[in-house]
């Protein structure tokens, strides 16, 4: 199956116009379209899902009986037959993939509804259960001899999986034995699974009071955008105050998983805790180890200065905790309609690649986005991409802000990146976080970059360039000190169970390093790591934003100076999904990741739009 989902943690993207109405903002919106999940099945009690179980699991025990302990003789005697196994185990794989992605697809669109947890909860139990009878097979595949396995793949028929075969065996060292790694899959339900079930329902129930109105997490977050520092205020009052009232749940959420990831690691040999991701995203420690220091070091010049100009735009010596995301300039009280957004970014993209604009149009015109906000709805923004016999999902909480169209350009270049990737297969479609990443940060710099170009004054191309910047603290700078956050979890987690103070205490430090003196954090703010769903659903998947961004920038200076085919080169990166390591990916563009210095390319980027700015501030205070 593929990767449950691409999120966006720390860009908000609901917000209401600031003076406007709820309705008012509804009414300016347009038709925000709803997603038809029709193409996966008709509905939860449809024959055709409950046939697709019954198939799976009778696919499942036919595979376990002929393949069960047999997989390397099969290799010896012919890798045609085990290039049918592979083929069989593939299509299994689609098949499950497709049930589990309705099922959550369906809660997402409203996790708080009785009736959508049963069932997720139940499709899910069922899944587990057929999977678990197939658990097997990836680890005799790693049983086979090297030699055996590397006769078998002369077969064309074996040869098509090869990049799946040796990324597979690249885990070869942390796999258990079977029963055990049965016991792992089958305790995930009960286990980590209940734990993050338990995590997204006690945000989607909470309410946070502003003003004597009771908001759900998500709009109360994006009053933090609220051009009214009152407001802004008040929100991050109400959040800290709902935070604080269920601090001990979330820290021992926290603790629990972060000694469920231990109990792992260690019987799987992993030595850093962050190793277990970096396999999984098919990137080397040193590599993320780069970036992260990089980045560390690059603190004072990008956040802590921007902050420092920002706390001078809005005529404070410090910036509070909540005027962190405050607009620097006061936004009009028009709301962007969804045609304005729509047209937006497949304007930018068609600029980039027809053919990639087409590809994105499909999501407008089929049903594949689901934009409204809702009562119960998941917050935040993703593009789920089921399995390649379906097509991608998008998420977004829509409300009509610039961000919120810059989300839409993000969550399309995943849907993009998803739909071209689907040619690999199901085994070799999934991409690798990192450069998952790298497709949506793309499709928002292509969006940006438009924007920039036809802002129609100097006054709205710095406001456009501060959000940019802010958008890229927040995918860079934030990012980093989130993952810095969770090292510093899970690496004293090994000594015993943290306490809420400690975990506070964590938080405070790391942001008070990336963020720097120019922002005052008040009472309250130490509570807010409770609600970032990474931590919980995905432990270090935070870094792969930022590797995405760094690696985005220099891309986006390559296609600056390039001549042309570079869109071909690009949608075929795209298209190669998961077959191919980030060197090989890179390798076209003149790129390597593992080069020293390489992410200072990146970070520059980002200083010189900071230097742009200061460059307007010192020309306005000449005149």
């Amino acid at each position: 199956m593929q990767s449950a989902k691409f999120l966006t943690p720390g860009r908000p993207c609901f917000s209401a116009a600031d003076g406007a109405t709820a309705a008012e903002v509804t009414s300016a919106l347009g038709d925000l379209p709803e997603w038809k999940l029709e193409d996966l099945y008709p509905s939860p009690d449809a024959p055709e899902l409950e046939a697709d179980l019954g198939k799976a699991e009778k696919m499942a025990d036919a595979m376990h009986e002929s393949y069960a302990g047999k997989l390397s003789a099969i290799a010896t005697h012919s890798g045609e037959d085990l290039a049918k196994a592979v083929e069989e185990f593939e299509t299994l794989s689609d098949l499950l993939g497709r049930v589990i992605s309705y099922a959550s697809l369906r809660y997402a669109a409203d996790t708080s509804d009785p009736a959508r947890q049963k069932f997720f909860g139940d499709v899910q139990e069922r899944v587990t259960t057929i999977s678990s009878k197939l658990i097997f097979f990836p680890l005799e595949m790693n049983r086979i001899d090297d030699g055996v396995m590397a006769r078998a793949m002369e077969t064309p028929a074996l040869a098509h999986y090869r990049p799946w075969i040796e990324d597979l065996r690249k885990e070869k060292p942390y796999q258990l034995d079977d029963k055990l790694e049965q016991l792992f899959h089958e305790k995930a339900v009960s286990g980590r699974g209940a734990w993050n079930r338990l995590f997204n329902e006690t945000l989607a129930q909470m309410r946070f009071e502003v003003d004597g109105e009771s908001l759900s997490l998500e709009p109360a977050i994006n009053l933090l955008l609220d051009s009214d520092e009152e407001k802004r205020r008040k929100s991050a009052q109400a959040l800290g105050k709902e935070f604080k009232e269920n601090l001990h749940l979330f820290t021992i959420v926290t603790n629990t998983l972060a000694k469920d990831k231990e109990i792992s690691d260690r019987w799987r040999g992993f030595e850093d805790v962050a190793d277990s991701k970096h396999l999984a995203n098919r990137v080397e420690r040193e590599v993320v180890d780069a970036l992260v220091q990089a980045v560390r070091d690059k603190y004072p010049s990008i956040s802590h200065r921007y902050y420092k100009m920002k706390a001078k735009w809005l005529g404070k010596d410090k910036l509070m905790y909540w005027d962190r995301n405050a607009p620097v300039v006061k936004e009009p009280a028009q709301t962007i309609g969804w045609d304005q957004a729509r047209s937006t970014v497949l304007s930018a993209y068609g600029n980039f690649s027809p053919r990639m604009a087409d590809i994105a149009q499909d999501f407008f015109d089929k049903g594949w986005i689901d934009a409204p906000s809702r009562q119960g709805k998941q917050p935040g923004a993703f593009s789920h991409p089921t399995v390649p016999s379906a097509h991608p999902y998008v998420l977004l909480n829509y409300l009509g802000k610039p961000r919120d169209v810059m989300t839409l350009a993000h969550e399309l270049g995943h849907g993009v990146h998803q739909v071209l990737a689907n040619g690999q297969g199901p085994l070799m479609a999934p991409t690798p976080l990192t450069l998952a990443e790298t497709a949506s940060v793309f499709g928002e710099m292509l969006t940006f970059r438009q924007l920039l170009d036809n802002a129609p004054s100097a006054a709205e191309r710095r406001a456009m360039l501060a959000l940019k910047v802010e958008d890229m603290i927040n995918t860079v700078v934030r990012q980093i000190a989130f993952y810095w956050f969770e090292r510093m979890i899970h690496t004293e987690r090994r000594q015993g169970e943290l306490t809420s103070e400690q975990l506070c205490e964590m938080w405070m430090e790391v942001q008070r390093e990336s963020l720097g003196p120019a922002i005052e954090l008040g009472e309250g703010y130490e509570t807010f790591w409770c609600y970032i769903p990474h931590f919980i659903h995905s432990p270090f998947y935070v870094y792969a934003y930022a590797f995405g961004d760094c690696l985005v920038n220099s891309l986006y200076a390559v296609y600056e100076k390039s001549d042309e085919g570079f869109a071909e080169r690009y949608l075929d990166m795209l298209a190669a999904g998961g077959s191919k390591h980030h060197k090989e990916l890179l390798k076209p563009f003149g790129l390597d990741a593992s080069e020293p210095g390489f992410w200072s390319m990146g970070l520059n980027v980002i200083e010189g739009l900071i230097d742009e700015l200061e460059a307007m501030d010192a020309e306005a205070d000449a005149v």
